[in-house]
């Protein structure tokens, strides 16, 4: 399979490179998808194959028999012999219950805004399938497969980021995934690794034909959570390598702070043991062993230091209690989120095994509603967090020590240090905040004839948690950048040089080694990171580290003793 290069929108800054890697493939069916396989699919290019399971398999077949037997004999079934939503009383015969699939596809066809992330969609198409194999949707292996081909070729259809409330599901989104799979009109348009084309094409250069809907088979492909639930599986893996690389910059801080180990003791945390204040102190305790920068106070001893405070203020005396509750937070969601990933989400779902169909609200993404609006507010304390360090950092009022701004060559008067990179990260972490006011209690009760007249707004929950997740991954390059050169200058106060390596604890200084390594400079003993403010321009290092950070680089591998731990 040809690479995939990732489509740029206007709604991420992130770029993907899709490889078709098939020596793991991920079995669809078999068993519960985690958020790791979402992102391996979606991400990687990670190869999909639906499961040979003669059960399942025969279940799938059982659900489209029982839907073709309701259409014979003319069952009242809810969008097979029904119409939709608020004109569900209409009845449709037996004639027409096909067109009225394909007629779904049309009417739901009003996206607008710019394009999802191709990655996001990726997302979606593996949750769609993995939801149909459950056999309860009543929908065709051949359709399911069609999705299977579509990942594993890099066919992926142009999906917007307006359309859905969260409330049938994702109608709108889904309508275009769907019109693609079929090939149903060249207004259905995708990306075939990296090159725009019309459905229809796609599917000649696939060998396959175009798809006729049979009964059920649209309200099964559009009636369900996969898309905003696609995109929080990956919005989730991306702030849990975040957290990760914001431990990181903490204990890069509190070295350059000149901070205690003493506040990680786990006589303190065991004496108030949630979990994630359990998870963080030990975390930071790992990551600042043998560190020559660090107060080592472990044995319970207090240094009086030439005026400094006794202890360390909040931003790092507090990390795990601060932190904790974000970690488990995060925690909680990403459980939520895998069920949603391995739930059948559309209506009605059918008891193959009691020869029954229940008409029922799965679609509902009230838990991908919460729980990106919760995602949201987590990402703005963690960035709350660190661009509190960053301030000690530039004041030598409160930095023990460390020139203001954190400025390199202090003989060139001119110089002002990384007082416009703070400045930049200063008009980014409001907005994070901002983000993470919720949205799903800001609902219209009056949605299509009053049907819908309860909304999760899922949808919108994770489409903005992905742009918040897109915006602090920048605010993380530039607390990163900050990290490194307090680093070196503390290191050139205590030895007289500014190779920080020499004094870093083993597992900051992979991480010191990464970002140096990002933006091309090699650390000397001479200078610190950023010397003179004309050497260098600031911005292009933020997008190397941020562009890194979205590749699983060289400065993911940094944290990678951190991430299994979230994940």
């Amino acid at each position: 399979m040809k690479t995939l290069s990732q489509a740029q929108s206007k709604t991420s800054s992130q770029q993907f490179s899709f490889t078709g890697n098939s020596s793991a493939n991920v079995i669809i069916g078999n068993q519960k998808l985690t958020i790791n396989d979402v992102a391996r699919v979606a991400r990687n290019g990670t190869l999909v194959s639906l499961t040979n399971n003669t059960d399942i398999l025969q279940g799938i077949q059982a659900s489209c028999d029982y839907i073709n037997n309701a259409v014979e004999s003319g069952e009242p079934i809810y969008g097979v012999t029904s119409g939709f939503g608020g004109m569900a009383n209409v009845a449709i015969s037996r004639e027409q219950a096909s067109e009225l699939q394909t007629n779904l596809v049309w009417f739901l066809k009003t996206g607008a805004g710019n394009k999802l992330p191709l990655a996001d969609v990726r997302a979606a198409m593996l949750l769609r399938a993995n939801s149909h194999m459950r056999g309860a949707s009543g929908i065709r292996l051949e359709l399911i497969k069609r999705m299977e081909i579509f990942l594993n070729a890099g066919v992926t259809p142009y999906v917007y980021e307006f359309g859905s409330i969260g409330a049938s599901g994702d109608l709108v989104p889904l309508s275009y995934i769907t019109g693609s799979l079929i090939g149903l009109d060249p207004s259905f348009k995708v990306d075939f690794n990296g090159k725009e084309m019309d459905a229809p094409t796609a599917l000649r250069q696939l060998n396959l034909s175009p798809l006729t809907l049979l009964p059920k088979e649209g309200l099964a492909m559009m009636n369900g959570t996969s898309v905003m639930t696609g995109i929080a599986a990956n919005c989730v893996y991306d702030t849990q390598i975040l957290t990760a690389i914001a431990m990181g910059v903490h204990a890069l801080d509190i070295q350059a702070l000149n901070g205690t180990n003493q506040s990680f003791h786990p006589f303190i945390h065991n004496s108030k043991p949630h979990p994630g204040q359990l998870w963080a102190a030990d975390q930071m305790i790992s990551l600042l062993a043998n560190s020559q920068l660090v107060r080592d106070e472990l044995d319970g001893k207090h240094d009086y230091r030439d005026h400094e405070l006794i202890q360390d203020r909040y931003s790092l005396r507090c990390l795990p209690q601060y932190l904790g509750p974000i970690v488990d937070g995060i925690s909680q969601i990403a459980k939520q989120i895998e069920i949603e990933i391995n739930s059948v989400t559309d209506n009605p779902l059918i008891d193959v095994d009691n020869q029954a169909s229940y008409h029922g609200g799965n679609f509902l993404g009230q838990y991908v509603g919460m729980g990106m609006d919760h995602l949201r507010y987590y990402i703005g304390l963690l960035a709350k967090h660190l661009d509190v360090q960053i301030a000690l950092l530039a004041s030598p009022e409160f930095s023990n020590g460390l020139p203001p701004s954190l400025l390199g060559n202090r003989e060139r008067k001119v110089n002002m240090g990384l007082k416009g990179l703070q400045i930049c990260g200063n008009s980014i972490m409001p907005l994070l905040t901002f983000y993470g006011n919720s949205i799903a209690d800001r609902f219209p009760t009056h949605a299509e004839q009053f049907n819908q007249n309860i909304n999760s707004q899922g949808y919108t929950s994770a489409t903005l948690a992905r742009r918040s997740v897109d915006i602090f991954q920048n605010y993380v390059a530039i607390a990163l950048m900050f990290g490194v050169q307090a680093v070196d200058l503390r290191t050139y106060k205590k030895t007289g040089h500014y190779d920080a390596r020499a004094c870093l604890s083993p597992a900051t200084e992979r991480l010191y080694s990464a970002v140096r390594h990002v933006v091309g400079q090699k650390p000397t003993s001479d200078r610190p990171y950023i010397w003179n403010d004309n050497e260098q321009g600031l911005d292009e290092h933020i997008a190397r580290i941020s562009a890194d950070i979205a590749a699983g680089g060289v400065i993911v591998q940094a944290v990678q003793d951190i991430l299994p731990c979230l994940h």
